[in-house]
């Protein structure tokens, strides 16, 4: 078929948006007659459908006795030589400088050694530039593989700019925003659904992942607390991780808890979105705020920081609010003033599904398409 390519896609498999933008992404491409290959040590989690044009390499970690810790980069990089000779690969995309942009420019470097010249593009995510990028004992390593990438892109301008003020980067940098399928979510409101979380006068507040320290929780439990003194809510706490307890606990000690749901993780978010009011994504860093982007799909207003790429997704005072990071008592307000005007809430849902649109796959697909093309010397 005319130009349609066979695509190798390195990414992690797990409950994040790196890995949900790689496989939405893959599957994406597949659906459009081209042949995607994902590469990586476990199935995406997202990866869960059947298509005559999508495969998937597991990347074999094993533990020898020689290595105190197993050599992930060294394996992943024999595997991707390996697919790329044995599937006939055109190109590599691959998300993250370490360990799959270093991995891949290895493996580039082995294969020319058999007259085979694979061009890789990188995508920058964040967490490999603003935390690892923190440790000089990688920076070599993260400046190496951007550099040597044949394309790089970066999913926020804030992104680009912490990037290329943290390292020596000679290569140009895209941005390409992440984005969504807006298909895939409701923004008509699940009556029944509701009517099982909340009574019919209260409002839903939701929040949504990792439950990381990064995420900051623990502002969310207190948002909700006090805006609850004012205006009886519902909170829907979705994901896990290391500081799910401390929220559980924190809810407790402020008298919230019979009005807190801690769901878990939840591969199908949208009906949970499509019954939300406010989603509150207090993060003290986000490099584009991909949940942030899903919640305003559904048709949901957004509390956010402003920090990273959060204010090129919600829009202050069109889609949402924005505050510094911390300022749990500005938050506060800001869901009060929304919940108190439900004429002005209605608003910001219908802003931030408007806004959202602009993220539809189909308008960011072609992107990425044309750097394949020209790194492939194919034309469109």
């Amino acid at each position: 078929m005319k130009n349609k390519l066979k695509i190798g896609i390195v990414c992690y498999p797990t409950y994040g948006g790196s890995g949900v933008v790689a496989t939405e992404l893959g599957i994406a491409l597949a659906e459009a007659g081209n042949e995607v290959h994902f590469i990586s040590y476990d199935q995406p989690f997202r990866l869960d459908l059947f298509s005559e044009k999508i495969y998937y390499h597991e990347v074999a970690v094993a533990d020898y006795p020689l290595f105190e810790f197993t050599p992930y980069e060294l394996n992943l990089t024999s595997k991707l030589v390996d697919v790329v000779l044995h599937e006939k690969l055109n190109i590599l995309h691959v998300h993250y400088a370490i360990p799959h942009a270093s991995a891949a420019v290895n493996a580039k470097q082995i294969l020319a050694t058999h007259g085979i010249n694979i061009p890789i593009i990188t995508t920058l995510h964040g967490t490999d530039i603003t935390l690892l990028g923190k440790d000089k004992s990688f920076k070599p390593v993260i400046e190496y593989a951007i550099n040597m990438s044949d394309s790089v892109t970066v999913v926020s301008e804030d992104l680009k700019r912490e990037t290329l003020d943290s390292f020596n980067i000679t290569n140009y940098i895209d941005t390409i925003p992440n984005f969504i399928d807006i298909d895939l979510y409701q923004q008509d409101l699940d009556v029944d659904l509701r009517r099982k979380i909340a009574k019919h006068d209260q409002f839903i507040l939701t929040h949504i992942s990792n439950f990381r320290q990064v995420k900051r929780v623990e502002d969310v439990i207190k948002i909700f607390a006090k805006v609850n003194k004012e205006i009886k809510c519902r909170l829907l706490m979705i994901g896990d991780g290391p500081d799910r307890l401390k929220a559980e606990e924190l809810s407790r000690k402020l008298g919230v808890s019979k009005d807190v749901e801690f769901l878990g993780k939840l591969k199908v978010i949208e009906k949970m979105l499509s019954i939300s009011d406010i989603f509150i994504l207090p993060s003290s860093t986000e490099s584009f705020g991909l949940v942030a982007l899903e919640a305003m799909a559904s048709k949901t207003a957004i509390i956010s920081t402003n920090s990273g790429g959060l204010s090129e997704v919600n829009i202050e005072g069109l889609t949402g609010f924005l505050s510094d990071v911390g300022d749990v008592e500005k938050m506060t307000r800001d869901t009060l003033k929304l919940l108190r005007d439900k004429s002005l809430l209605d608003t910001f849902k219908t802003n931030a599904l408007l806004h959202a649109k602009k993220f539809d796959i189909t308008n960011i697909l072609p992107k990425y398409k044309s750097i394949y093309y020209k790194l492939c010397n194919i034309e469109k």
